[in-house]
């Protein structure tokens, strides 16, 4: 199994001070996950922006992406790993929503393998092309229905999901290894993080931050 990628940018405009006030901002609003934000201060998050919006890329808000998507605020993408990695490795991980790709570049530094999944083939376009600058061996994309995971390749230690269900797909919940971690925010105008960690007996849900995420759909496009 392949170990966590160490990623190697080139910097532009600037682009290594402002991840590391990101970084310092997001330590300043509780992180404290060594390894996350090291992988926050060494993703080039400029690359996974429109050009328009390249000067915003290193605040600590979402932004529009096209196709209705956004791409994850920082500090939630902080959180929520950080949340995933209390205590253990992430190991085999499998993310639901590519999106622009940044997530995934995110985990690859931490996560043996990522395998990611994108509904809307447009977008996945994107994030190859941004991810293909970063060369990162450890990732495998994928266009398809993440209600439905990636059951090929499980059981994954990991899960995390980038879009809010109304409820826990069974699907994904089938698809964690013993011991393994599910994160994913739920619900409708209303959305909470949930955590699903499966045991020998069975599944165990602890809630965590209110948040705001596209909903998840279900299908391709």
């Amino acid at each position: 199994m392949a170990g966590p990628v160490k990623i190697v940018a080139a910097d532009a405009h600037g682009a290594q001070r402002a991840r590391a006030r990101l970084v310092e901002r997001l330590r300043a609003q509780g992180i404290v996950d060594e390894a996350v934000l090291a992988a926050i201060g060494n993703v080039p998050r400029h690359l996974f922006v429109d050009e328009a919006l390249a000067s915003r890329a290193y605040e600590d808000t979402a932004l529009p992406l096209g196709f209705q998507q956004t791409i994850s605020q920082p500090y939630i993408v902080a959180r929520m790993i950080e949340l995933l990695r209390k205590d253990r490795a992430l190991g085999k991980t499998l993310e639901i929503g590519t999106g622009c790709g940044y997530q995934a570049a995110v985990l690859a530094s931490m996560a043996s393998d990522v395998y990611t999944i994108e509904r809307i083939k447009g977008l996945l376009d994107k994030a190859r092309a941004n991810l293909r600058h970063l060369r990162l061996p450890n990732v495998r994309m994928k266009h398809g229905d993440g209600m439905i995971g990636l059951a090929e390749v499980a059981p994954f230690d990991t899960i995390i999901v980038a879009a809010a269900p109304d409820k826990v797909p069974q699907a994904l919940k089938e698809q964690l290894a013993i011991g393994g971690r599910l994160l994913l925010p739920l619900g409708g105008d209303q959305q909470i993080l949930c955590m699903v960690e499966r045991t020998e007996r069975g599944f165990k849900e602890t809630k965590y931050d209110p948040v705001r995420f596209v909903p998840l759909l279900a299908g391709t496009e």
